[in-house]
């Protein structure tokens, strides 16, 4: 077949760089368009070595002209930005959006959490969010693709099934995650220039992190039951890789090898969701400059509790990745394609 045409906005971030080097290898796609603000003019690879050799655009400022060239619209902006792009769209466009555009369902909870107003409130009914592992829905009948944020990738992965199958309580959960600084964007310098950014552990947005409410939207509507959680989250001293940690109760009469057999079955035919071996003390390094999520099951010292370790490259699994496997989902690609 042909190859698709495609744009990414917001190339120079740090998931805008790596959806580029996953789409170079996609046989499918092509890229004709890199779009930024402040880098116009420039040459990607002045952001990535790796670009060096590749016979890449120059970024330009984006035009709304420009879609009607294209198939697909990357979106790896600031939240908001897409919102705007949406309205340009065309009957052949496909939006993949790696921002909070469009997570959420509500327009108000939207502002609520994000602190501006929608603008493109008529386009959200249009939309659909897809964690691919997870999403029930087929992608045909949608124009704009909303990937999950990284937190609640790593959280909803191993959380969804449990509850599903009734298998953990669906309150009291509580969940510490922490990520490399690179999930704060290319700013987190300057954000963080007083917090010791390379030798400190800094916790942040804590009982209100703007990803809650994404998570309980999603919870939700694939469990149907309202569920409550504690949410942590914390900004390490390592560039990329989340590593969330989630402790639950059991229902009665539940183990650790019925969670273990629950995730097993879920996930056996998907391929980027590896559950290991109990009571293995799983790391960021297993997964980093992957797609992979690696989910341990760890037994406690108290009676009817478990503690899962979730580890996703935010990057990657937790970003472009996720994009990935959304365009392969929606135009029936191998799931795997551009991704090994």
């Amino acid at each position: 077949m042909s190859k698709l045409n495609a744009l990414v906005a917001g190339c120079t971030g740090y998931i805008g760089v790596e959806l580029i080097k996953l789409l170079i290898k996609h046989k499918f796609v092509n890229i004709l368009y890199l779009c930024g603000n402040s880098s116009v003019g420039k040459n990607i690879s002045r952001y990535d070595k790796s670009f060096v050799s590749k016979n890449l655009p120059k970024i330009v400022k984006f035009n709304k002209n420009f879609l009607k060239d294209v198939d697909v619209v990357f979106t790896a902006l600031p939240n908001g930005e897409a919102q705007k792009i949406s309205q340009f769209l065309n009957k052949k466009n496909i939006l993949i959006d790696l921002a909070a555009d469009f997570r959420l369902k509500k327009s108000s909870e939207y502002l609520r959490w994000y602190k501006q107003k929608h603008q493109a409130i008529n386009k959200i009914k249009t939309s659909i969010y897809s964690l691919p592992e997870i999403n029930e829905k087929k992608l045909d009948h949608y124009s704009i693709i909303s990937c999950p944020g990284c937190y609640p990738t790593s959280i909803l992965l191993p959380l969804v099934p449990l509850i599903k199958k009734n298998l953990i309580k669906s309150y009291n959960i509580v969940i510490d995650s922490k990520s490399g600084y690179s999930g704060a964007g290319r700013n987190v310098h300057a954000k963080y220039k007083k917090k010791n950014l390379y030798e400190s552990l800094s916790a942040y947005s804590v009982g209100f992190h703007r990803h809650m409410p994404e998570i309980s939207q999603t919870l939700k509507e694939l469990t149907k039951k309202n569920v409550s959680f504690q949410f942590t989250p914390h900004l390490s001293p390592m560039f990329r890789g989340i590593l969330s940690t989630i402790y639950i109760d059991l229902n009665s009469g539940v183990s650790q090898q019925n969670i273990i057999k629950a995730l097993s079955s879920f996930y056996k035919n998907k391929y980027f969701v590896k559950i290991v071996k109990k009571d293995k003390f799983i790391s960021t390094n297993d997964v980093i400059n992957t797609n992979f999520c690696h989910i341990s099951v760890c037994k406690t010292n108290t009676k009817n509790k478990i503690i899962i370790l979730s580890a996703i490259d935010n990057l990657i699994k937790g970003g472009a990745g996720q994009a990935i496997q959304n365009l392969n989902q929606k135009y029936k690609f191998p799931n795997k394609m551009g991704l090994l």
